[in-house]
């Protein structure tokens, strides 16, 4: 076909800045408890962080990290670095220095910007590196400063493939892997999100899922491409939800089902449903029929996404038919707890045998769920032998295990590391887990496998309780046992609170340490 002559223009989120900024330039674009400033002055403070970048050196290509809780910096640097021509590599603010001295080595960071209530931690995450340091956080930080006589800046993309962000993962079974996002990919996610939400110019975001995790699920672009209003939040706690909710007129939020549970057992949940329906979607680990019951009393729409760091977040949805509305609660909340299709930039979703061919759908064979799109990585940054080990004939092997249904709807199972060989039967912890979260006392779970010599591994179980709840051991295996088989069932129960993530996912490796703490005295 040779050149076409009108284009075509790669794609970039940052275009969505670009449109907002005209389109809406004297609305609200954020807002915390000290700041608040419009689309116009959002634009020209991007591209003033991309000018200073410049001004310390930055060259494009080069990596830029961010250690910030969700502030308008965070925000900021989103459009900022990659306008710069940087790479964006946000950091996870709960690692230890010694982590994070790991992601800065492993990137080749040539830039830190911290928030000042993190600045020791950079500091001992930097060492002698001889990282540049930016410290913001106020009006008269280093941030704000190089911001004031910076030019504004913004470097030209000719390629949509090129990288935009690294992404590390967690961690928990090794060394972390940066997972590269790529322009393109951010953008078809960001309209996905932007579309599924339904996310407008009248919504108002609070920021209570990490800037730092999958880019915010690319919330920080959909929100922007939606002109709404973002809602900073430092610090994640019930309290600090409920009253954004009450007195900011908060339309959506993004949360794990254990902050949700938090939620709903704060003592304002007791003041009633809000007044206009919230939209949250939720992801990390599939809600419990009956969290969502019981936020659905409340006006809380819970909207089940199910995705990785891999995928840029969510890459499939729990897309509601309406032909479901006329169902029972308890149907409902059934269906609504299934990760769903995929999005709608995502190729369908698939769940193969280990040969890699689809297994049936019956809503009872177990596969694997692997994934293909635009909205999949390009793969680990510096690991080509891990990239091609997460692949099966192209597609991402996702390492979660589940069932497809008739209506092509996936739900999990479990993790693939995370199934318990119980006697030669396989037991799905969530299965347990949704069991037990049915009982009234019960606050939150999770089952994890406990070595066993007669029965190999049997299922053990961590429960956190409801404030003045009392319940014992053996109530609880016995009410499971009357749910689902009782092989199922946990042999042991362990009360008190459970480890959480940054994102408030629980932490089964630290459960299992615990138990082989255990086990070995």
């Amino acid at each position: 076909m040779g050149e076409l002559p009108f284009g075509p223009v790669p794609l970039t989120p940052l275009h969505f800045l670009d449109r907002s900024r005209e389109v809406y330039a004297d609305r609200p674009a954020y807002v915390d408890e000290y700041i608040a400033y419009t689309y116009s002055d959002l634009g020209d403070r991007s591209d003033r962080l991309a000018g200073a970048l410049r001004d310390l050196g930055v060259q494009p290509k080069d990596r830029v990290s961010v250690l910030a809780p969700n502030t308008n910096v965070a925000l900021e640097a989103h459009y900022g670095v990659p306008g710069a021509g940087a790479v964006l590599n946000m950091l996870n603010t709960r690692l230890s220095a010694r982590e994070l001295e790991y992601i800065l080595d492993h990137a080749g960071s040539k830039v830190l910007i911290v928030d000042r209530g993190l600045l020791q931690l950079a500091r001992d995450s930097v060492g002698t590196s001889g990282i540049a340091i930016v410290v913001a956080g106020g009006p008269d930080s280093d941030y704000e400063r190089h911001l004031a006589r910076a030019t504004p800046f913004r470097h030209h993309l000719d390629d949509e493939w090129s990288l935009l962000s690294l992404n590390y993962t967690s961690g928990t079974t090794g060394r972390p892997k940066g997972v590269m996002y790529a322009h393109r990919g951010a953008y078809l996610q960001s309209i996905a999100m932007q579309s599924q939400l339904l996310l407008s110019t009248e919504m108002v975001f609070l920021w209570t899922l990490p800037m730092f995790h999958c880019n915010g699920w690319c919330f920080p672009w959909a929100v922007t491409a939606a002109g709404g209003l973002h809602v900073g939040l430092r610090k994640v706690n019930p309290e600090e939800i409920w009253a954004s909710i009450r007195t900011r007129g908060v339309t959506h939020f993004n949360a794990a089902p254990t902050v949700l549970t938090d939620l709903l057992n704060h003592s304002a949940a007791a003041d009633g449903p809000v007044e206009a329906a919230i939209t949250v979607a939720t992801g990390g680990a599939p809600p419990s029929p009956t969290l969502l019951a019981r936020l659905a009393l409340l006006n809380i729409d819970v909207v089940h996404l199910y995705g990785l760091t891999e995928t840029y977040g969510p890459a499939a949805i729990c897309e509601w038919r309406t032909e479901w509305n006329g169902l029972s609660a308890e149907a409902q909340s059934k269906l609504r707890a299934r990760q769903g299709v995929g999005n709608l930039v995502s190729e369908n979703v698939r769940m193969v045998r280990p040969d890699g061919s689809d297994v049936e759908r019956d809503g009872s064979t177990v596969g694997e769920v692997v994934l293909r799109g635009d909205n999949v990585m390009l793969g680990y940054y510096l690991d080509d032998a891990a990239t091609a080990s997460a692949s099966i004939a192209g597609w991402f092997r996702t390492g979660d295990l589940g069932v497809m249904h008739p209506d092509g709807y996936i739900e999990l199972r479990d993790r693939a590391k995370d199934v318990i060989i119980s006697g030669g039967e396989n037991v799905a912890s969530i299965e347990v887990e949704q069991a037990l979260a049915s009982h009234p006392s019960v606050l939150e779970c999770a089952v994890v496998a406990s070595p066993d010599e007669r029965w190999g591994e049997v299922p053990v179980a961590f429960v956190t309780l409801l404030p003045d709840a009392e319940c014992s051991e053996e109530e609880l295996i016995l009410y499971v046992k009357d749910r689902i088989a009782r092989f199922k069932a946990p042999k042991r129960v362990v009360f008190g609170p459970l480890p959480k993530t940054a994102t408030g996912k629980i932490q089964k490796f630290v459960l299992r340490e615990t138990l082989s703490a255990t086990d070995a005295d």
